[in-house]
């Protein structure tokens, strides 16, 4: 919901330092890996219930994950990058709430495993819509330039970022915040195959 409003706030910074980086030598595929490993980090670290020092990795591996862009539009973007990308994104996704379950299972079991359903659905909703964009030429730049076609959504990455923020905080809360926020990924899956019905159906 907010991706795209905040996206021209944070773009130019981003591009600025992913033209630094790329002059290092950094590609923007080991970026993303970086991100990947510091949100595999963050979730290791929420598994053993370090909870609020959790929040240093996780939020700089989503510091990572909008540099990778910047990085590889300031060098040579590729088709692998932008799929190296959503995959690793998906890993980090599912692996912040598979810890709060590994921290307490007895108590976050049942929320943890209907919110990893929604967001089965939601990414499933996403990435379908993705293809079907690429197979008409659709074009979209409202949340940057991405490889795939970003759709938007009451829930997008800013949203669920500050839902894990909020987790980490209030991990006692895992629970009753899991049900909820799930059921707004529903939501949001929902709107995009009613979009997607609306855009895509055959005359």
């Amino acid at each position: 919901m907010f991706d795209s409003k905040i996206r021209p706030l944070i773009d130019p910074v981003l591009n600025a330092q992913g033209q630094v980086i790329a002059r290092a030598g950094i590609s923007a595929n080991q970026v993303t890996l970086i991100g990947l490993a510091l949100g595999l980090l963050a979730a290791g670290m929420i598994a053993c219930g370090m909870y609020t020092l959790a929040l240093l990795p996780l939020l700089l591996s989503r510091l990572a994950d909008g540099l990778d862009g910047a990085v590889a539009r300031a060098s040579e973007p590729s088709d692998f990058g932008g799929y190296l990308d959503i995959t690793c994104d998906f890993l980090f996704y599912g692996a912040i709430p598979l810890a709060f379950v590994l921290a307490d299972p007895v108590r976050n079991g049942a929320a943890g495993a209907f919110l990893l359903m929604t967001f089965y659905v939601n990414g499933t909703s996403f990435l379908g819509y993705a293809v079907l964009a690429e197979k008409q030429k659709m074009k979209s730049t409202a949340r940057g330039v991405k490889t795939l076609y970003f759709t938007g959504g009451l829930l997008e990455g800013a949203e669920t970022i500050g839902f894990f923020v909020l987790l980490c905080i209030l991990p006692q809360w895992f629970a009753s915040l899991a049900w909820v926020f799930g059921v707004l990924c529903l939501v949001t899956a929902t709107s995009r195959i009613l979009l997607a019905r609306r855009v895509f159906q055959q005359e």
